[in-house]
């Protein structure tokens, strides 16, 4: 048994297993580095002018989506770029490049310079969806669900995990230094990925691509692809829509009353340790019995979990609600990139992945703007039956645009054994 165990943890791995465990802890740390501000933005907005709650509230609105808003214009040129110099390259411009920019976002004196350089930080995204494209282009596609879902684990759980990061900073250190913290994170992240991180990848000369449209009609499913696309899009618009006013809504249950900095962070957080436990499980069984079959149990349960958000009445019954959300995120974004991987060409990754962020992008665009919106308008638990809302929409589309894959599990339901 000991030698088993021994040869189990020692004998070569793969270049793609190498990968993996390297782009994990990058996935995680960037993605702790992007929401790292998120439970105390709003605060670090009221410190630089005197606003009202309802301009409070559209500042922050504005502050979040802006980076998402030039992340979704700009992905399809770095997916493009990507086919072409490797993925890698990609790896390297974005996390040094947020590195810089983030680290600046703690010397700012006005709202409009903050908004500015999140508008700049849209400019260096596509860290997660480059590793994730160079993950899935070098995985056997049997074991890409739980792969991918591993993978997932680290962007999610880092998301996740991250506002408690930066509650604890900010209470600590204060709101500026907490910026310089994030910047340092992401160096980390920069010097990881240039020299521990292998690509196979042969250049592509710029006539030689694969045209986009080219690209859509030779997809087994294509419908399914483009309906992915929007399901990350309102995904990602459901998850986000609270981000403007979770700490607004915490403090709001805290009475005005207590370190709202730190308990924000740690609300945020939670989530994060039902999906770091449960995602790659759910990447395993979707390799059994369908990836969309997991990815609309969770859309149901998010559904169920987001409604009574709206009836708490103090911030444990918000945590507690906030770990089964933990849960359903383990369900849907890694079964979204499963089932893109196992339906779309290998060496048009880049651009699939692209094209799959710009979706994202803009669901992180329409969540926050959402939820400062319905906030201003319904308060802060109006958000919630929004949200669940959206969730309700998207288990619609989600079970329109996979009826045609079914029959695949059908005729091969475990390609495993």
């Amino acid at each position: 048994m000991t030698q088993r165990i021994k040869q189990k943890l020692f004998q070569p791995r793969a270049t793609w297993q190498k990968n993996l465990i390297v782009l994990w802890f990058g996935t995680f740390m960037a993605g702790v580095g992007f929401s790292l501000v998120m439970p105390f933005m709003s605060l670090y907005i009221d410190t630089l002018g005197h606003y009202s709650s309802t301009q409070l509230n559209f500042w922050s609105g504005i502050t979040f989506s802006s980076t998402f808003l030039v992340t979704a214009i700009i992905s399809p040129a770095w997916g493009r770029l990507a086919d072409q110099k490797g993925r890698k390259l990609m790896l390297l411009r974005a996390s040094l490049g947020m590195a810089i920019v983030i680290a600046l976002m703690g010397l700012v004196t006005s709202v409009y310079q903050l908004i500015g350089l999140r508008l700049l930080q849209g400019v260096f995204s596509g860290y997660i969806s480059n590793a994730t494209a160079l993950v899935a282009t070098g995985t056997p596609r049997e074991k890409s669900g739980q792969v991918l879902g591993t993978l997932s684990t680290g962007a999610v759980t880092g998301n996740l995990l991250g506002p408690l990061v930066g509650g604890v900073a900010a209470s600590l250190f204060g709101y500026r230094y907490t910026f310089f913290i994030t910047g340092a994170i992401l160096l980390i992240v920069f010097l990881l990925s240039l020299f521990f991180v292998h690509e196979e990848f042969t250049p592509v000369e710029k006539k030689d691509m694969i045209p986009a449209k080219q690209i859509y009609q030779e997809l087994k499913y294509p419908h399914l692809i483009i309906g992915m696309f929007i399901t990350t899009m309102i995904i990602q618009a459901s998850n986000n829509s609270i981000s403007p006013i979770i700490s607004l809504y915490v403090r709001e249950l805290m009475h005005h009353a207590g370190d709202v900095t730190l308990v924000s962070g740690i609300i945020a957080s939670i989530p994060g340790i039902a999906t770091l436990i449960a995602a790659p499980r759910f990447g395993r069984l979707g390799d059994r019995i369908g990836s969309e079959k997991i990815l609309g149990v969770g859309l149901i349960f998010a559904m169920l979990v987001y409604l009574p958000m709206s009836l708490v009445q103090n911030v444990w019954q918000l945590g507690f609600l906030r770990f089964l959300v933990g849960i359903s995120d383990a369900c849907l974004l890694p079964a979204v990139q499963a089932l893109i991987t196992k339906y779309s060409p290998h060496d048009a990754a880049g651009r699939i992945f692209s094209y799959n962020q710009s979706f994202q992008a803009a669901g992180n665009v329409m969540g926050p703007m959402i939820g400062s919106s319905v906030s201003s308008i319904f308060g802060y638990r109006g958000v919630f039956l929004s949200t669940s809302l959206l969730i309700l929409i998207n288990y619609l589309s989600v079970h329109r645009n996979t009826k045609e894959i079914e029959h695949d599990y059908q005729e091969a339901p475990d390609t495993n054994h």
